[in-house]
């Protein structure tokens, strides 16, 4: 499957911005689906998942709350939605695919990424 994520762009801090993660090749429906972010200086980390119906989702606690993750499998897209931004939250955000049982919380265990998006907030 191949990944493509948009709707990065610089916001205030209290804004919002909507990702979006257009998949093309296999069944999207087939993959559990993730958001990972990565600041300058820090290690990928884990933003947010949902699992191959939509009908679970886990999000990390520095989001939970403020970021809503969804997926529309007619559109073969995720999205991630997010509000009440802070500059922490600026990062390249990037979308990942999972075939596998579950949905986690782990990058290694995601086998296809999209290309990343840059969000940046200012205070």
């Amino acid at each position: 499957v191949q990944l493509q994520a948009s709707g990065g762009g610089l916001v205030q801090a209290g804004g919002s911005l909507r990702l979006s993660c257009a998949a093309s090749g296999r069944t999207f429906s087939g993959y559990h689906m993730g958001w990972f972010r990565q600041a300058p200086g820090k290690e990928r980390e884990f933003v947010a998942a949902i699992n191959r119906n939509g009908g679970s989702t886990y999000y990390a606690d520095s989001v939970k709350g403020r970021f809503t993750i969804s997926r529309d499998n007619a559109k073969n897209t995720v999205y991630l939605q997010m509000n009440s931004l802070e500059p922490e939250d600026a990062a390249v955000y990037y979308c990942a695919a999972r075939d596998g049982p579950c949905y986690l919380t782990q990058d290694y265990w995601y086998q296809f990424w999209g290309q990343g998006t840059q969000v940046t907030v200012s205070s």
